[in-house]
Protein backbone atom coordinates (compact mmCIF):
# COMPACT_ATOMS: atom_id res chain seq x y z
CA UNK A 1 0.00 0.00 0.00
CA UNK A 2 1.19 3.42 -1.06
CA UNK A 3 -0.15 6.48 0.73
CA UNK A 4 -0.93 9.83 -1.72
CA UNK A 5 -2.65 12.87 -1.81
CA UNK A 6 -4.62 14.22 -4.55
CA UNK A 7 -3.42 17.64 -5.71
CA UNK A 8 -7.22 18.88 -6.48
CA UNK A 9 -6.84 19.07 -2.23
CA UNK A 10 -4.40 21.88 -2.02
CA UNK A 11 -4.01 24.90 -3.68
CA UNK A 12 -1.62 26.86 -5.97
CA UNK A 13 -0.18 26.25 -8.84
CA UNK A 14 0.93 22.29 -9.86
CA UNK A 15 4.52 22.98 -9.16
CA UNK A 16 3.63 24.46 -5.69
CA UNK A 17 1.27 21.67 -4.69
CA UNK A 18 4.01 19.34 -5.64
CA UNK A 19 6.43 20.37 -3.45
CA UNK A 20 3.94 20.54 -0.89
CA UNK A 21 3.19 17.22 -0.83
CA UNK A 22 6.88 16.07 -1.25
CA UNK A 23 7.62 18.50 1.94
CA UNK A 24 4.65 16.55 4.07
CA UNK A 25 6.03 13.45 3.42
CA UNK A 26 3.68 11.70 1.08
CA UNK A 27 5.49 9.65 -1.44
CA UNK A 28 2.40 8.93 -4.14
CA UNK A 29 0.22 12.30 -5.89
CA UNK A 30 -2.57 11.81 -7.53
CA UNK A 31 -2.67 13.90 -10.91
CA UNK A 32 -5.99 16.04 -11.15
CA UNK A 33 -6.54 16.48 -14.44
CA UNK A 34 -7.70 20.14 -14.43
CA UNK A 35 -3.91 20.58 -12.44
CA UNK A 36 -2.42 19.45 -16.20
CA UNK A 37 -4.31 21.87 -18.01
CA UNK A 38 -3.45 24.93 -16.22
CA UNK A 39 0.12 23.78 -15.67
CA UNK A 40 2.69 25.98 -18.62
CA UNK A 41 5.24 22.81 -19.00
CA UNK A 42 4.25 19.30 -21.22
CA UNK A 43 3.29 16.15 -19.07
CA UNK A 44 6.82 15.04 -19.23
CA UNK A 45 7.58 18.20 -17.58
CA UNK A 46 5.48 17.09 -14.62
CA UNK A 47 6.81 13.69 -14.34
CA UNK A 48 10.69 15.01 -14.28
CA UNK A 49 9.15 17.48 -11.50
CA UNK A 50 7.70 14.11 -9.54
CA UNK A 51 11.13 12.53 -9.69
CA UNK A 52 12.66 15.39 -8.56
CA UNK A 53 10.82 15.60 -5.56
CA UNK A 54 10.83 11.91 -4.87
CA UNK A 55 7.37 11.07 -5.73
CA UNK A 56 5.67 8.93 -7.86
CA UNK A 57 1.89 9.36 -9.99
CA UNK A 58 -0.17 7.27 -8.55
CA UNK A 59 -3.04 7.93 -10.40
CA UNK A 60 -4.69 10.65 -13.08
CA UNK A 61 -7.92 11.37 -12.46
CA UNK A 62 -11.11 11.88 -13.02
CA UNK A 63 -12.11 10.27 -16.40
CA UNK A 64 -15.55 11.59 -16.67
CA UNK A 65 -18.78 10.06 -18.30
CA UNK A 66 -17.52 6.51 -19.68
CA UNK A 67 -19.83 3.86 -19.27
CA UNK A 68 -23.52 3.35 -20.70
CA UNK A 69 -22.66 5.46 -23.12
CA UNK A 70 -24.46 5.23 -26.95
CA UNK A 71 -23.35 5.36 -30.05
CA UNK A 72 -21.43 7.40 -31.67
CA UNK A 73 -20.73 9.04 -28.33
CA UNK A 74 -19.55 5.41 -27.39
CA UNK A 75 -16.39 5.44 -29.79
CA UNK A 76 -15.66 8.74 -29.32
CA UNK A 77 -15.58 8.26 -25.33
CA UNK A 78 -12.81 4.94 -26.02
CA UNK A 79 -11.08 7.49 -28.42
CA UNK A 80 -10.58 9.84 -25.45
CA UNK A 81 -9.54 7.24 -23.21
CA UNK A 82 -6.79 6.22 -25.39
CA UNK A 83 -5.77 9.64 -25.48
CA UNK A 84 -5.61 9.06 -21.70
CA UNK A 85 -3.78 6.28 -21.81
CA UNK A 86 -0.87 8.23 -24.11
CA UNK A 87 -0.98 11.45 -21.56
CA UNK A 88 -0.57 8.43 -18.55
CA UNK A 89 2.29 7.08 -20.75
CA UNK A 90 4.03 10.66 -20.62
CA UNK A 91 3.38 11.00 -16.75
CA UNK A 92 4.40 7.44 -15.62
CA UNK A 93 1.50 6.83 -14.22
CA UNK A 94 -0.29 3.23 -14.54
CA UNK A 95 -3.76 3.93 -12.88
CA UNK A 96 -6.42 5.95 -14.48
CA UNK A 97 -9.37 6.56 -12.06
CA UNK A 98 -12.74 6.94 -13.89
CA UNK A 99 -16.10 8.06 -12.26
CA UNK A 100 -19.93 6.77 -12.81
CA UNK A 101 -21.45 8.35 -15.68
CA UNK A 102 -23.36 11.91 -15.46
CA UNK A 103 -24.09 12.49 -18.81
CA UNK A 104 -28.22 12.93 -19.47
CA UNK A 105 -27.28 10.51 -22.69
CA UNK A 106 -25.97 7.68 -20.92
CA UNK A 107 -27.69 4.59 -20.83
CA UNK A 108 -28.29 2.29 -17.73
CA UNK A 109 -27.66 -1.03 -17.42
CA UNK A 110 -24.86 -3.13 -14.92
CA UNK A 111 -24.54 -5.24 -17.93
CA UNK A 112 -23.64 -2.82 -20.48
CA UNK A 113 -21.69 -0.86 -17.92
CA UNK A 114 -19.43 -3.70 -17.79
CA UNK A 115 -19.11 -5.01 -21.23
CA UNK A 116 -17.85 -1.43 -21.72
CA UNK A 117 -15.15 -1.54 -18.75
CA UNK A 118 -13.97 -5.09 -19.86
CA UNK A 119 -13.45 -3.74 -23.54
CA UNK A 120 -11.38 -0.83 -21.52
CA UNK A 121 -9.76 -3.62 -19.88
CA UNK A 122 -8.32 -5.03 -23.00
CA UNK A 123 -6.97 -1.71 -24.16
CA UNK A 124 -5.49 -0.53 -20.76
CA UNK A 125 -4.14 -4.22 -20.09
CA UNK A 126 -2.21 -3.66 -23.62
CA UNK A 127 -0.47 -0.66 -22.49
CA UNK A 128 0.36 -2.08 -18.65
CA UNK A 129 -2.10 0.46 -17.07
CA UNK A 130 -4.94 -0.69 -14.73
CA UNK A 131 -8.34 1.39 -14.41
CA UNK A 132 -10.27 2.41 -10.91
CA UNK A 133 -14.05 2.71 -10.99
CA UNK A 134 -15.69 4.75 -8.70
CA UNK A 135 -19.36 5.44 -7.86
CA UNK A 136 -20.31 8.85 -7.69
CA UNK A 137 -22.92 9.55 -5.21
CA UNK A 138 -24.64 11.68 -7.86
CA UNK A 139 -23.77 9.58 -10.76
CA UNK A 140 -26.74 9.18 -13.13
CA UNK A 141 -27.08 4.90 -13.17
CA UNK A 142 -24.10 4.36 -10.37
CA UNK A 143 -23.92 5.94 -7.37
CA UNK A 144 -23.49 3.33 -4.78
CA UNK A 145 -20.41 1.61 -4.68
CA UNK A 146 -21.68 -1.78 -4.57
CA UNK A 147 -23.35 -1.07 -8.07
CA UNK A 148 -19.43 -0.13 -9.85
CA UNK A 149 -18.06 -3.44 -7.42
CA UNK A 150 -20.73 -5.36 -9.14
CA UNK A 151 -19.32 -3.99 -12.61
CA UNK A 152 -15.87 -4.43 -11.92
CA UNK A 153 -16.97 -8.25 -11.21
CA UNK A 154 -18.58 -8.26 -14.35
CA UNK A 155 -16.21 -7.01 -16.21
CA UNK A 156 -13.71 -9.84 -14.87
CA UNK A 157 -10.86 -8.03 -15.81
CA UNK A 158 -7.08 -7.74 -14.54
CA UNK A 159 -6.82 -4.66 -15.32
CA UNK A 160 -9.94 -3.24 -13.80
CA UNK A 161 -10.69 -2.73 -10.31
CA UNK A 162 -12.62 -0.67 -7.48
CA UNK A 163 -12.29 2.50 -6.28
CA UNK A 164 -13.84 3.10 -2.40
CA UNK A 165 -14.28 6.84 -2.02
CA UNK A 166 -15.37 7.47 1.68
CA UNK A 167 -16.71 10.82 0.77
CA UNK A 168 -19.04 9.26 -1.96
CA UNK A 169 -19.60 6.08 0.56
CA UNK A 170 -20.70 8.16 3.39
CA UNK A 171 -22.55 11.34 2.12
CA UNK A 172 -24.95 8.56 1.00
CA UNK A 173 -25.28 6.80 4.26
CA UNK A 174 -24.90 3.59 2.25
CA UNK A 175 -24.27 0.69 4.42
CA UNK A 176 -20.49 -0.34 4.85
CA UNK A 177 -20.42 -4.32 5.04
CA UNK A 178 -20.31 -5.23 2.15
CA UNK A 179 -16.53 -3.64 1.74
CA UNK A 180 -15.71 -6.78 3.66
CA UNK A 181 -17.02 -8.95 0.64
CA UNK A 182 -14.51 -7.68 -2.28
CA UNK A 183 -11.03 -9.12 -2.93
CA UNK A 184 -8.03 -6.64 -1.75
CA UNK A 185 -6.71 -7.27 -4.93
CA UNK A 186 -9.80 -6.25 -7.06
CA UNK A 187 -9.67 -2.75 -5.06
CA UNK A 188 -7.68 -0.59 -7.08
CA UNK A 189 -7.72 3.02 -4.92
CA UNK A 190 -9.74 3.99 -1.65
CA UNK A 191 -9.72 7.47 -1.10
CA UNK A 192 -10.16 9.05 2.24
CA UNK A 193 -12.13 12.19 2.18
CA UNK A 194 -14.59 14.81 4.43
CA UNK A 195 -17.89 13.51 4.16
CA UNK A 196 -20.96 15.41 5.47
Amino acid sequence: MQSSIATVSLSGGLAEKLEAIAAAGFVGVEIFESDLLSFSGTPKDVAQIVASLGLTITTLQPFRDFEGMPEPQRSRTFARAERKFDLMGELGCKLLMICSNVAPGSLGGIDRAAADFHELGERAQKRGIRVGFEALAWGRHISDYRDSWEVVRRADHPAIGLTLDSFHILARRTDLKAIRSIPGDKIALVQLADAP
